[in-house]
Parts: C-alpha cells; sequence; structure tokens
C-alpha cells in the first residue's frame, strides 16, 4: 500500500492538471447550452436549468457555417502542406549540408521565431494590396512556400539525427542532394511531417488576424465569422450562440490531434524537444 502511494499522488496531480486544461473548454459547452436570460442572470446560474441543445443548430443556421468551413479548410489545407514541405526541404538544407555561415543563418532564423506576428503582418499586407492578392488565397501560398521558423527548427533536429551513412551510399550511387532528401529522408520522416502538419493546420485554422484583414466577408474563415456574425437585432453579441459555434469550430482540431497523436507525439520527442 505504501509503494502505491507515489503512484496515486501522481494520477491525482494528473487528474487535477487535466481538470485545468479541460475547465475553459467544459465551461465554454455549459455556456452554449445556457439561454440569454441565464448568460445575464445575476448572480451567475453555473449550469443551465434546461439544456439548449438547440443553441447549436441555431449557430449553424443563422451564418453560412459550411461555406466558412469549408473557407477555413482550404486555406489551413493549402498553407500546412506547403509549410510543411518547405519547412523539410531548409531543415534537411541546415541539418546536412556545409556552407559559410550556415550557423549564423540558423540563429537569424531562430531569433526571428521572437518577432510577434502583428510587426510583419502589416508590412505583408502592404506588399500583398500593391501585388494585388488581397482577397485572394495567395498571401497563404506564398507564407506556406517561405517556410515557418519553428518548423524548420523542428526538421532541422529531426534530420541531424539520420544516420550519416544514409545519404552517403546514396551519393555512391549517384544520388543528388535533391534526391537524396525525397527518395530517402523525407520518406523516413514522417513523425516529423505529422507534427509539422496538425501544428500549421491548427495556426491556420485558429488564424483570426490575418483573415480579418485580407478577406472580404465572402471568402473569409469560420474563425471572423463567429467572432463577428452572431449579432441580435440591436447589433449585440448572442452569447450562446457565440460559445455554440465555437465548440463546433474546435472539434476539427481536436479530431486531426486524436487521429495523427501518435504521430505528433513521436516527431515532437525525435527532434529533440522531448
Amino acid at each position: 500500500m505504501t509503494a502505491r502511494l507515489p503512484r496515486l499522488a501522481l494520477y491525482a496531480a494528473l487528474v487535477i492538471i487535466t481538470g485545468l486544461f479541460l475547465g475553459p473548454f467544459g465551461w465554454l459547452v455549459i455556456t452554449a447550452l445556457k439561454s440569454t436570460s441565464e448568460l445575464a442572470a445575476s448572480p451567475v446560474h453555473w449550469w443551465p436549468h434546461d439544456l439548449r441543445w438547440g443553441n447549436f443548430a441555431d449557430a449553424f443556421t443563422n451564418i453560412d457555417f459550411l461555406g466558412y468551413a469549408r473557407n477555413s479548410l482550404i486555406i489551413a489545407t493549402i498553407y500546412a502542406t506547403l509549410v510543411t514541405l518547405s519547412s523539410a526541404w531548409v531543415g534537411f538544407g541546415f541539418a546536412r549540408l556545409s556552407a559559410p555561415g550556415k550557423k549564423q543563418m540558423f540563429g537569424v532564423l531562430l531569433g526571428t521565431m521572437m518577432l510577434p506576428q502583428m510587426i510583419t503582418l502589416f508590412p505583408a499586407y502592404l506588399i500583398f494590396a500593391k501585388l494585388g492578392m488581397v482577397d485572394t488565397y495567395w498571401p497563404w501560398v506564398l507564407w506556406g512556400l517561405s517556410g515557418a521558423p519553428f518548423l524548420i527548427f523542428l526538421f532541422r533536429q529531426f534530420f541531424a539525427g539520420m544516420p550519416r551513412e544514409l545519404e552517403e551510399a546514396a551519393i555512391v550511387d549517384g544520388c543528388g542532394w535533391s534526391g537524396i532528401f525525397w527518395r530517402i529522408f523525407l520518406p523516413q520522416s514522417w513523425p516529423a511531417l505529422a507534427t509539422s502538419f496538425v501544428i500549421a493546420f491548427t495556426w491556420s485554422w485558429g488564424d483570426y488576424i490575418a483573415p480579418m484583414l485580407l478577406l472580404s466577408n465572402d471568402r473569409s474563415t469560420l474563425a471572423v465569422a463567429i467572432s463577428t456574425s452572431y449579432v441580435n437585432a440591436q447589433g449585440l453579441p448572442v452569447n450562446n450562440w457565440i460559445a455554440a459555434g465555437t465548440v463546433m469550430y474546435v472539434v476539427p482540431i481536436l479530431l486531426i490531434f486524436l487521429v495523427a497523436q501518435r504521430g505528433f507525439v513521436t516527431g515532437m520527442s525525435t527532434s529533440g524537444l522531448k
């Protein structure tokens, strides 16, 4: 019994921490099931008297939910796919190739991770406006082709841990560096690929500022629609619809993470970030 106490204490701590993380999501679900009068009640009604499941139907029908979700899915898939491949290519170069100033360039790359999004977003908007790319999905294509510093670091760590004999044997057989990457390294990097795709998809799916700034209402994403479109006749936000829409908005990300969880955990651990 004494030997089990540390394990029980560990499980209890894990349950408490899990509850703290799930608490905000649980409160979001409870809010989505309340009526408007219960949301405005004082003192706070911690649990709704009648579960208003119809709030989810109202949130789904009061905006073009599927249309906005389609826009978000297109943008997130394009960006996640392109940024994963471009970051893998750059990470491969930093990990396996030698060039003057490589360490300094990698240091500068890591330094850009500390730049807030707002610093680069407005200059990027001016550039896209000059190129006529506002209200199109081309900004996400270009962002995807540019790579992401954190994902480049992820792939650099992953590729650096692979045996040197792989590329040496390929070079002896006459394979170039491009072939080495596409035929040998990339097929063996599925844990890092899954990790990168999930992270990038989550970034783009949850982004509010860039779609709000660059896209019109018809082309905008679900994040923007949920934040701005659930209003009553007086123009005031309907918070229970917002909560219901947000719950439906979060579910796809949870499903993607659950499906890719094994590869996600393996990719993080094998990239030196465990």
